[in-house]
């Protein structure tokens, strides 16, 4: 149309960290930090992270260099969230459960020019640099993020030369520093790992534009607008927080960092443990989505209507439905994977669960044709089998790599077993494998030894089809990665050699 043009004045690349330049104006005296008896506001939080994104181009730091972090959710994570893309960079936190091995491989593969370390985790980052160094590789100088303003000599001299204390860098940094933006709003700003709970950890690379709307979209999810108090309970290294470091700069509001062990239930979660956190009075909102869509991309909202007007039973089945996609996700549909089309919605028909939109991810870090099948036919495929119903609701019945099909043909969902399984009074964890049959592998809860495996299918049998029910039941602790996800692959190569006989794990 003549007349129009575009440029700086009317096209701005979207980023998140422009949340915190205007939260520094809005909000400049309000508090956005607490941690114990340390308060921060918006202005000065603003200033130190500037100040960080100076000292980290005066390291060196550039443009689409990549910044490592091994921290819980204390307040250094969250200013790195915003420093590190402020320098031109690209944040990498990663899950602190790994173990030096991994860690190791991880930092090799990201080719990290610095990685911030908490102290409490400095045995393991350092186990991972030596194993860099006795590679031949150069491992990355680190920084140290002590407790609050404390400094402990003991472990700072327990770090390699060169190594920087997190408050001594912030002080090399200048207040006037001017922030490198993005050239273009589809810049990486971090890479993201996956749990890795089928083999290694991919790395999912978001862009700034897609952080900045999902962080739009979990602000209209979470139904809130100023004045927001946030307790920090979900991993600033999952999905970057599922984006609320930057959600609640954008709202102004105040960040409450504690450092708590929390178990999170993942898809299908046991009716009887919806029922009871019902019970103790939360509104629960029952969410699905993953490393690659920056988080949770469905929800099932808690409206009036299922809270006041159903029982618990069925508010807690109504809440193990994983929901509609949010505002900014562009499509979620559950679809034939050899058709791509969409499935009948009768809560009957399985297909795969698909996404496509602009808060996913950019690709996977350095493996281009796992990126392109996964985006195969122009929606991610997730590799998650669900049904869909009338009101269009999702119900997610397992992965496609988890399905079981008997010799008769029917389809097995091992969550659908294993919700069952984990009903039971004496069982602690449990996971379904198998080829033609189910096998159950079953950790009891601790003074539950008299328990045998006739009772456990006897128990299964009286609550699910005879083709459901597992045909041997394994007792043991079951194999975890290192970021506590049961390995199933593991699991079905020892229900292979068994030869799905009853027993127990060595």
């Amino acid at each position: 149309m003549e007349g129009v043009i575009q440029c700086s004045a009317n096209f701005v690349p979207l980023t998140p960290i422009g949340f915190l330049d205007r939260a520094a104006i809005v909000y400049g005296d309000e508090v956005s930090m607490v941690y114990g008896t340390e308060k921060t506001t918006w202005g000065e939080t603003h200033e130190r992270c500037i100040k960080l994104a100076s000292a980290l181009v005066q390291l060196g730091i550039s443009r689409g260099d990549i910044v490592a972090a091994f921290a819980p959710n204390v307040p250094a994570l969250y200013e790195l969230h915003f420093g590190v893309p402020m320098a031109g960079a690209v944040i990498s936190a990663l899950n602190t459960k790994l173990d030096s091995t991994m860690l190791a491989l991880l930092l090799e593969q990201l080719e990290a020019k610095i990685i911030f370390a908490y102290h409490e985790f400095l045995e393991v980052v350092l186990g991972a640099l030596n194993i860099i160094s006795e590679r031949e590789g150069k491992p990355p100088p680190l920084v140290l993020i002590a407790e609050c303003d404390k400094k402990s000599f003991s472990i700072v001299e327990a770090t390699p030369p060169g190594s920087l204390d997190y408050n001594d860098l912030l002080a090399m940094g200048q207040a006037d520093f001017e922030i490198i933006r993005p050239k273009n709003e589809c810049d990486p700003i971090s890479v993201n790992y996956t749990s890795g709970s089928t083999g290694i950890p991919k790395g999912a690379i978001y862009s700034h534009r897609a952080a900045y709307l999902n962080s739009i979209a979990t602000i209209f999810r979470i139904n809130v607008r100023e004045k927001l108090v946030f307790l920090w309970t979900v991993d600033m290294f999952r999905c970057n927080g599922w984006c609320f470091p930057w959600a609640v700069a954008a709202l102004g509001g105040s960040n409450i960092c504690l450092r708590m062990e929390i178990i999170v239930a993942g898809p299908l979660p046991p009716p009887q443990v919806v029922t009871k956190v019902i019970e103790l009075g939360f509104n629960v909102s029952h969410g699905y989505g993953m490393t690659e869509a920056l988080g949770p991309a469905i929800v099932t909202p808690c409206t009036p209507e299922l809270q006041y007007s159903s029982t618990l039973d069925e508010q807690a089945k109504t809440k193990r439905l994983e929901g509609l996609h949010n505002l900014i996700m562009d499509g979620v549909d559950v679809k034939d994977p050899s058709t791509m089309k969409s499935i009948a919605h009768d809560g009957k028909t399985i297909g795969e669960v698909m996404f496509k939109g602009n808060t996913m991810m950019l690709g996977y870090f350095k493996k281009p044709k796992v990126t392109q099948e996964a985006f195969r036919g122009g929606w991610y495929r997730t590799g998650d089998l669900a049904i869909r119903h009338q009101d269009g609701f999702i119900e997610m019945k397992d992965r496609a790599k988890d399905m079981i099909i008997c010799g008769g043909g029917e389809i097995v969902s091992s969550l659908e077993v294993e919700v069952v399984l984990l009903s039971h009074p004496k069982v602690f964890e449990a996971a379904v494998v198998g080829t033609n049959k189910p096998c159950a592998f079953v950790k009891l809860k601790e003074g539950c030894d008299n328990c045998v495996p006739e009772e456990i299918i006897e128990f299964c049998g009286e609550r699910l089809p005879k083709y459901m029910v597992p045909h041997s039941v394994v007792f043991g602790d079951l194999p975890v990665n290192s970021t506590g996800k049961i390995q199933k692959f593991v699991l079905r190569e020892k229900a292979k050699t068994m030869g799905m006989q009853n027993g127990s794990l060595k």
